[in-house]
This record gives C-alpha cells, sequence and structure tokens, in this order.
C-alpha cells in the first residue's frame, strides 16, 4: 500500500502476492541481526547525551563465538556505535573478511542533525518530518560507510519505528532490505508503528526499487497456534489468559531472541517455523546484553553465561534440522522478483 504521495508504506501489511519467493533450494536459513546500540537506562526519559558505550569491546568476544560456529552476525550500527573508534578494533577486521557483515540502525534521539523535540512520539524516525529522517539516515549511512569501507544494504528503524515516508529513504539511500517490522507486536500505545497483522514471510515493500522487508521473526507456538493470529489479540484485554494457555502449551507468542525467551521455547519456535515453511528465521537481540548491567535481561555474569548457553542450545537446533546461515547478500541474491 502506498501513501498519498504514491510512495510504499512499510507499515501497511502487504498482501500474499507480495511474498518474497526466493530461488529453489535457498531455504530455510537464518541471520542473526544485533542492534548494535549505546547504553541507556531503559526506565528513564530519552537522552540526547545521557549514554555510554562501554560494551563495545565485549562485541569482539561474540563475534569470535559465532566465527566459531561458522556464524557471521550482521550488526546493526546506531550514530554513536559507528563513532566509537573501538568498534573498528572489535570488528572491523571480520567486516573487512566477511565474517561480520554491517548494517544501519537508526536511534534518532542520538543521531544528527539534532532539531526535533526529544520524547516518546520523537523516538520514532518514522514520526519525524520527512526531511529530517531523510537527513539523519544519510548522516548515519555515510558515518558507517566512513568507520567500515562497506556499503551496508540492510536498515532497521531504532524500535521498530518506520513511517510513511521511510521506504522511499531507504530505496534512495541504496538499502535492499528493510528489517524493522516486527511482525506480531502493536507499539501504537506509545504513538508507534502496528505490526500486528504483519506476516513473517519477507515480502516486496517496492520491487522496482528491489526493496523487501524482512521481518524479525515471531512465532505462535502450542496446540492453538493456527488460531494465534486472532486469539492472542483477542486476549489483550485479559493478558493472564495468555499465561494460561502458555503453560497449558495452547498458545504462546515466541520471538526469536535470547532476551526473555526461554531457550526451549526458541526450539519450538524454531520447528513452529520450519513447519510454516518459513524461507529465513531472523533471530535479534541489543548488543550491550552482551557485558553485565546494561539491559534489563543480562544483569549479572550468571545471566551472560545463559545468553550464551541459549545460542549454543538454538545453534545446535539449527545444525540438527538442517537450517544454515545466510549472507545478506545471499538473502538479496536468492530474492525473485
Amino acid at each position: 500500500m502506498a501513501d498519498p504521495q504514491g510512495d510504499p508504506d512499510i507499515r501497511a501489511a502487504p498482501g500474499p502476492a507480495d511474498h518474497v519467493q526466493f530461488a529453489p533450494g535457498f531455504g530455510p536459513r537464518f541471520v542473526v541481526t544485533v542492534d548494535t546500540e549505546e547504553e541507556f537506562d531503559w526506565s528513564k526519559p530519552f537522552d540526547r547525551y545521557g549514554h555510554t558505550l562501554s560494551h563495545v569491546p565485549w562485541l569482539g568476544r561474540f563475534q569470535a563465538f559465532c566465527e566459531n560456529l561458522g556464524i557471521a552476525p550482521v550488526y546493526l550500527v546506531d550514530y554513536p556505535v559507528a563513532c566509537d573508534a573501538r568498534m573498528i578494533d572489535a570488528l572491523g577486521p571480520a567486516v573487512a573478511q566477511g565474517r561480520a557483515e554491517i548494517g544501519v540502525q537508526l536511534h534518532p534521539w542520538v543521531s544528527p542533525p539534532h532539531e526535533e523535540d526529544v520524547n516518546v512520539p520523537n523516538s520514532y524516525a518514522g514520526n519525524l518530518p520527512p526531511a529530517l529522517e531523510r537527513a539523519k539516515f544519510d548522516t548515519l549511512r555515510r558515518t558507517i560507510e566512513a568507520a567500515f569501507g562497506r556499503t551496508p544494504l540492510i536498515y532497521r528503524a531504532g524500535r521498530y519505528g518506520v513511517g510513511a515516508h521511510t521506504a522511499r529513504i531507504l530505496a534512495d539511500g541504496g538499502m535492499r532490505i528493510d528489517t524493522s517490522v516486527r511482525a506480531r507486536f502493536d507499539y501504537t500505545g506509545e504513538d508507534g508503528p502496528n505490526f500486528r497483522d504483519h506476516p513473517v514471510h519477507p515480502w516486496w515493500i517496492d520491487r522496482a526499487a528491489g526493496l523487501f522487508e524482512l521481518p524479525l521473526s515471531t512465532l505462535y507456538c502450542g496446540l492453538l497456534r493456527r488460531q494465534g493470529s486472532w486469539l492472542y489479540h483477542a486476549l489483550w484485554r485479559v493478558p493472564r489468559m495468555r499465561g494460561v494457555l502458555a503453560r497449558l502449551g495452547l498458545l504462546e507468542r515466541v520471538p526469536l531472541t535470547p532476551e526473555g525467551v526461554d531457550a526451549r521455547a526458541a526450539l519450538r519456535a524454531i520447528d513452529a517455523a520450519l513447519a510454516d515453511r518459513l524461507p529465513v528465521l531472523v533471530f535479534s537481540f541489543h548488543s550491550p546484553s552482551l557485558c553485565p548491567g546494561h539491559t534489563p535481561y543480562v544483569r549479572d555474569e550468571a545471566a551472560l553465561h545463559q545468553l550464551y548457553a541459549w545460542w549454543r542450545l538454538v545453534f545446535a537446533h539449527l545444525r540438527e534440522r538442517g537450517v544454515r546461515p545466510a549472507s545478506i547478500a545471499e538473502i538479496v541474491t536468492a530474492a525473485q522478483g
């Protein structure tokens, strides 16, 4: 669906005819995306300057962990991280040699030009005036290119905050993949987008520009999972029932992330994705979780140990199920118009 100016709108749910068809034999594949961002207190109001970057050197440990398993993570980098020289020390050689990939993640409140008020609605880049959203994106993309000597092809809006003009901005900026849609989640309570009815299967945003959506993977699991698209959201007034259904093995919504998701639930979600013949499974988490004390998910060393244990179990299960990792270039090349 297009906006009033005729440009495609990422927030509009696609139809079956918009689904990307991949080359025969391509799937199933998976990709690990890392929201590579500054550290800040998630419980406090947004602040342009009240952040730190102490976890950046810890990225090297996760990179080595993935390399040992033959996996090249995709680091979606925001402005403060792109400007930190330690980022190049941690990941520069891996990116140069194809053992890691770099993409763009826009946190508007910390990305120049700083022209807007810092508040919750403006934390979604798609809510900004189009010229300002474009200026922030262009500045960030150029900063990443200068730092890594690579042209990024994949984008994620911070807080999943795409808007009516985001698709045109991305197409003009040379992006081939947007991965901002967190399918089956609704952020309208904070003036964000609603992805409740969006599919987890990739779809074309703008075929002519070669731009498609690779949504974050969230699966419904349980005996009632085929009814999940309406039943889960029908229970929004009685959220306790969601917990009851999950405990009974009837219905649970499982995003593919180690943050707040039990590893066994993640394995069930992987199996559900394969049963649904999902061609690409998209995993995600926030880079500050790689160092204790920066996110609600990793408060201490024990929690960090559990995060790595989660990945070991998940990667082993993917191998057992014959799901191989994919690079961004492979995904783009396999997408059929």
